[in-house]
C-alpha cells in the first residue's frame, strides 16, 4: 500500500505544528522563532508562508516559501538615480512577482529540512504542489506569478529536480557563498593570525592600528531599541549601495530578531566618540556562525577600515567559541577572502511562466545577474 502524502501552508507561525522544531533543530533559520520573525518583520514586498510535509499523517519535512513582489522596490542600484532604467523596466514587466522555495535574505540551504522518513523526490514533488498551489492562490488576488524558483544548493546538494517533477527549468549559478573554514588547532585569534602569511598579518595589524578610538559593544534587546533609528540609517547606507535588490528590512526587523532568537542572535556596536559609526550581527547555528546583515558609515569606514575590522572580529569570536565554519554568504567577496573566506557554488532552479520568455532564459538571466570581477585572495601560509 503506497504512503498517503500530503502538505499543508501555514502563514502563521504560531499556528505551526508543535513538533516542527523537531526537524528545524539542524537549522535555526526554520525554526518556529525565526518563522515568527518572518511573520512579523519582513520586508514590505515579501510575504511568507510555511509549509508542512507529512507521510501518513506524521510531520516529515518542513519548508518555507517566499512572494517578493519587485515592482515596490529599486532593483538595480546603480541605476537607482536615473529617471528610466531599461533593464529595470524589462525587469519589472516581465518578472515583477517572484515565488521562491527558500530564503531570499539568505545565502545557502534555507529552504527546506526533511526527516528521514521522506525521499527528497518525495518532498519536492509535496514542494512543486505547494508552489503551484499558491500560484493559484495568489491568481484569486489578481496577482500573476511572473517567476517560480528554488535556492540555494551547493554542488552535493543540489537535488535531482527534473524526477521530482519540475520540468522546464534553468539551473542558475549567481555570486557564491562565502565560508571561512576554522582550523580545529586553533584556539584564539593568536593561532589564527600565527597561521597568516606576513602581507596579511601587516593587514591585520594596519586594520587594528585604523579602528583606535572605535570602541565594540554587544548590544541588549534595549539597546537595540533605543538606537533603531540610527540602526536603520546605517543599513540602509549599505543596502541601498548593493548592485541588486530584492528587498529593505524593516526599521524594527533586528529588535524582533533578538526578541525571538535572544542568545543565538548577538549585535554589535561600533561607537565612535560615544556615537553609533556601524553595527555587525551574527546568528549561532549550530555548528556555524552566520553573519547577518550590517551597516556603516561611509565616511568612518574608510578612515577606520571599520568593515574589515568587523570581519576580524567575527573570526575572533567564532574561533574563540569554537564554531567550525563562518557563513560569510554573498558579496563583498574579495575583502572576505582576504580574511581566510572561500567562494562556494551555490545553485538553483527558475521558470518563468511565460513559455516564450522561459526558452529564453539561458540568455536572459545572464544579463540581469550583475557580474562582479573579484580575485581570490589567500592569506594562509
Amino acid at each position: 500500500m503506497s504512503p498517503k502524502l500530503s502538505y499543508k501552508i501555514f502563514t502563521s507561525a504560531a499556528s505551526l505544528p508543535q513538533e516542527w522544531d523537531t526537524i528545524a533543530v539542524k537549522n535555526i533559520f526554520l525554526s518556529k522563532s525565526y518563522m515568527q520573525v518572518l511573520e512579523s518583520s519582513s520586508p514590505a514586498n515579501m510575504e511568507c508562508h510555511f509549509v508542512a510535509l507529512y507521510k501518513n499523517s506524521i510531520l516529515c519535512g518542513i519548508g518555507v516559501v517566499q512572494y517578493i513582489n519587485l515592482s515596490r522596490i529599486n532593483t538595480f542600484g546603480e541605476e537607482i538615480k536615473k529617471k528610466f532604467s531599461l533593464k529595470d523596466y524589462i525587469f519589472k514587466k516581465f518578472s515583477s512577482h517572484t515565488l521562491i522555495l527558500g530564503n531570499n535574505k539568505l545565502t545557502g540551504q534555507n529552504a527546506y529540512l526533511l526527516a528521514n522518513t521522506i525521499t527528497e523526490n518525495e518532498a519536492l514533488a509535496l514542494f512543486r504542489k505547494t508552489l503551484k498551489k499558491l500560484k493559484k492562490e495568489y491568481l484569486k488576488k489578481c496577482v500573476h506569478i511572473n517567476l517560480v524558483s528554488v535556492k540555494d544548493f551547493n554542488q552535493t546538494e543540489f537535488p535531482d529536480f527534473k524526477t521530482a517533477g519540475f520540468k522546464n527549468y534553468y539551473r542558475f549559478c549567481t555570486q557564491p557563498n562565502m565560508i571561512f573554514h576554522i582550523h580545529p588547532e586553533w584556539k584564539d585569534i593568536e593561532d589564527y593570525l600565527t597561521a597568516l602569511n606576513t602581507k596579511y598579518r601587516t593587514q591585520y595589524n594596519r586594520a587594528r592600528k585604523k579602528a583606535e578610538g572605535v570602541e565594540k559593544r554587544k548590544l541588549t534587546e534595549e539597546d537595540i531599541l533605543k538606537h533603531e533609528e540610527r540602526i536603520h540609517e546605517l543599513y540602509l547606507t549599505v543596502a541601498s549601495n548593493a548592485p541588486f535588490n530584492t528587498f529593505f528590512l524593516p526599521k524594527g526587523h533586528f529588535h524582533t530578531l533578538k526578541q525571538q532568537l535572544k542568545e543565538n542572535f548577538r549585535f554589535y556596536g561600533y561607537f565612535l566618540n560615544d556615537q553609533l559609526v556601524g553595527f555587525s550581527t551574527l546568528v549561532k547555528n549550530n555548528h556555524d556562525m552566520d553573519t547577518y546583515f550590517l551597516g556603516y558609515d561611509e565616511s568612518v569606514q574608510k578612515e577606520k577600515m571599520l568593515y574589515l575590522n568587523m570581519l576580524y572580529d567575527m573570526v575572533a569570536y567564532a574561533v574563540k567559541k569554537d564554531f567550525k565554519h563562518v557563513i560569510f554568504a554573498r558579496s563583498a567577496m574579495e575583502i572576505k577572502s582576504s580574511v581566510g573566506a572561500r567562494p562556494e557554488e551555490v545553485f538553483g532552479i527558475i521558470k518563468h511562466s511565460n513559455a516564450l520568455v522561459n526558452t529564453f532564459m539561458s540568455r536572459l538571466f545572464p544579463y540581469f545577474d550583475p557580474k562582479i570581477e573579484w580575485k581570490q585572495r589567500n592569506p594562509f601560509k
